[in-house]
């Protein structure tokens, strides 16, 4: 498995990925070009979209963005839980990257490459010198991940009907 930041989401690659990705599956009933579309909007700059790639072909994407503890993007307040939550476990510190999704095949599910690919993210946000990382998640794969990467949890959030993570890049 090969980790590759930069891809364009607009990309003919991308939207071949995108169309035989699995979505269809567990987003039964979701408007699958919408999502896409909804995936295009977040990313400001190509960098926050990491492609997973085996034997040259995009297998799986993750998307990350710069957030705040007011607002989970430019623009787009948090509620009060998730609010709390952060604050809860961030402190008095405001600002932090958000892991936004990560997605893989269904076929290469189960082979440890979400491990690989938290280590590659973490080292890759550390030189970006990011200092904070935070991710939601409900699919339990992704829970056993973050958790065996040490981030700290912060509850379930009864709003979204997702656990939030933490992990401190660089200690303070």
């Amino acid at each position: 498995m090969r980790f590759e930041v930069g891809c364009n989401p607009e990309s003919e690659e991308f939207k071949e990925y995108w169309n035989r990705n699995g979505y269809d599956q567990e987003y039964k009933g979701y408007d699958h070009d919408r999502l896409l579309e909804e995936l295009v909007d977040i990313i400001k700059d190509n960098s926050q979209l990491i492609v997973w790639r085996e034997n040259g072909k995009i297998v799986g994407h993750a998307v990350w963005h710069e957030s705040n503890t007011e607002e989970h993007r430019k623009g787009v307040p948090r509620d009060k839980e998730d609010r709390e939550a952060l604050t809860k476990l961030l402190g008095k510190k405001k600002d932090f990257v958000e892991l936004h999704e990560w997605w893989l095949i269904e076929k290469y599910r189960g082979k440890g490459y979400g491990n690989e690919f938290l280590d590659f993210f973490e080292a890759y946000m550390k030189s970006e010198r990011c200092a904070d990382l935070v991710f939601y998640a409900d699919h339990p794969a992704a829970l056993a991940a973050f958790r065996k990467h040490g981030y700290k949890e912060g509850g379930y959030l009864e709003g979204s009907k997702e656990y939030i993570f933490y992990l401190p890049l660089i200690p303070t």
